[in-house]
């Protein structure tokens, strides 16, 4: 295989072409994901800052 016809491969693979799968399923909130995420942050940051006091 050339470099070429498997790049073109991969590219049609990546792009979904062909492809029958559906998702029926609804997806995630990026909200939602966001705000937890930046909430488990915030907990870890404090949880350091906690554990990091000079005595």
């Amino acid at each position: 295989m050339s470099f070429h016809s498997t790049a073109a491969q991969l590219v049609t693979l990546a792009s979904g072409e062909g492809s029958t799968h559906v998702d029926e399923h609804a997806s995630i909130s990026p909200l939602v994901t966001g705000g937890g995420a930046f909430i488990a942050l915030m907990l870890l940051l404090w949880i350091t800052t906690r554990f990091n006091r000079d005595r």
